[in-house]
């Protein structure tokens, strides 16, 4: 995409399984040391960077001691559990993502979020950030994968989105989201999906179906020109 003229930014978090040796991250101290307050506790915000020098991508690493860097996994423990905090820990991601992007002063024409992990960026988009002018003409993309979540993030995610400033009948069921749930949310806030999943929840499939959202459903191998130039055309159609 980057050599089809867009400019990427790549945004994720510093899972502790990454090798920060191995893959030269290094900190970048004028956009770390921001402490982001959430549910009225301070979150240290740490940011690292690493490229891609074949493609020319730099990676943005969203990290803090807490949620990230200290556990050698990505969203389950040893024994395949899921973490307890994973919502908190994407409401940290969402934030820091975008507070970092402010940092930067960069304008992005479409925010492009990947996977739940993802997921709440849209709603701090149109809610937290509303008035942020760097975000005023964003488009959200969500792309759906076969990868889902067994939990439901209840109580604890819906009080941390209604202190910043999300509206409780925005926030779907009060009995707490299940991943069919969170899905159905992003859909209801982003501008465009993209389904990469060969297995979508049936609530989902129709939910998305009702919708009325434009969609793609790649095809091709996933390097290939033809996959890549569908990707956009679909870029193209949405801004």
């Amino acid at each position: 995409m980057q050599e089809r003229g867009f400019e990427i930014r790549t945004f994720m978090p510093r899972f502790g399984c990454i090798n920060e040796r191995r893959n030269q991250l290094h900190e970048v101290i004028r956009l770390s040391g921001m402490n982001l307050i959430i549910n009225d506790n301070d979150h240290q915000l740490i940011i690292k960077v690493a490229s891609i020098p074949a493609a020319r991508v730099q990676i943005y690493f969203i990290d803090n001691d807490e949620y990230f860097a200290p556990r050698k996994a990505v969203v389950t423990d040893a024994n395949g559990k899921e973490f307890d905090d994973n919502d908190q820990r994407a409401i940290f991601f969402a934030r820091g993502v975008l507070e970092t992007v402010k940092r930067l002063r960069w304008q992005p024409d479409i925010v492009h979020c990947h996977s739940w992990f993802s997921a709440v960026v849209p709603l701090y988009l149109r809610y937290c950030f509303a008035d942020e002018p760097l975000f005023a003409s964003s488009k959200v993309v969500f792309s759906i994968y076969d990868n889902t979540f067994e939990g439901v993030w209840g109580d604890a995610f819906r009080s941390t989105m209604l202190g910043e400033g999300v509206p409780a009948e925005k926030l779907g069921p009060e009995s707490g989201l299940t991943y069919e749930n969170l899905v159905k949310l992003v859909i209801d806030h982003a501008d465009a999906i993209v389904v990469e999943a060969e297995h979508v929840p049936a609530e989902v499939e129709n939910y998305l179906a009702a919708s009325g959202k434009r969609v793609l459903r790649p095809t091709g191998d996933i390097s290939s020109d033809e996959r890549l130039n569908q990707y956009k055309e679909f870029y193209d159609s949405i801004l």
